[in-house]
């Protein structure tokens, strides 16, 4: 018996969603008896994860968290659908992946913030769009130093991005990049509120306009 598409649908956003609660750094951290979580900032995502335990340790972070936003944004591809349904669903696993792991089900709830995961889905759904997000993250961090910021503003970058492509697919593209950089507000609401205190963490190593403006003095 054919399944409907509602169904489908729901399935695949269920899949997308425990895909997304596989936290890299909570995973890797079981295998070496840490839990990042009571580390640091007490986040579960990569950036926490470079300051409390290494690169290298932050580096299959970064490749679990992007990699399942990749697998997620590709589950629509594994059943058949219309056509005009796969975009859509796409990025609706993508989000589902990312709401995942900022709310783990297997970790109690507690996660990251989502955005490696939001860029591997971005990689899959709107690559133009991850290579533009990626850029501005890495000129506002090298910048400024903040990587909460970085991140916050390299989301918003997907509303003008949107509204820059073709005409074909706007809405979709408009939807999704709302959501999105919304989404990713949300959750760094806390290091909005520390930026306004100015007591958020700053990498001074990542400023790197900075270091090259003091080497030509």
């Amino acid at each position: 018996m054919a399944v409907s598409a509602p169904v489908l649908g729901a399935g695949l956003l269920l899949a997308a969603y425990l895909l997304g609660s596989l936290s890299g750094s909570l995973i890797l951290g079981r295998l070496i008896g840490v839990d990042i979580r009571k580390s640091g900032s007490g986040n579960a995502g990569g950036t926490n994860a470079l300051r409390t335990r290494g690169w290298r340790f932050a580096l299959g972070v970064v490749a679990i968290d992007v990699g399942k936003g990749v697998l997620a944004a590709l589950l629509p591809l594994a059943v058949p659908l219309e056509s005009a349904l796969v975009w859509p669903l796409q990025a609706a696993c993508g989000m589902a992946a990312a709401a995942g792991h900022v709310w783990p089900v297997f970790f109690g709830f507690r996660g990251g913030k989502g955005a490696g995961t939001l860029i591997g889905a971005l990689a899959v759904v709107w690559p133009v769009a991850a290579v533009g997000v990626v850029a501005v993250w890495l000129l506002v961090l090298f910048s400024t130093g903040y990587v909460g910021l970085s991140t916050v503003l390299a989301a918003a970058a997907l509303v003008p991005l949107a509204l820059l492509g073709p005409e074909i697919g706007l809405a979709g593209r408009l939807t999704l990049a709302l959501i999105a950089s919304g989404f990713i507000a949300f959750t760094h609401r806390d290091n909005l509120r520390r930026l306004c205190a100015g007591t958020e963490y700053r990498f001074e190593k990542a400023r790197l306009f900075a270091r090259l403006r003091r080497a030509q003095r």
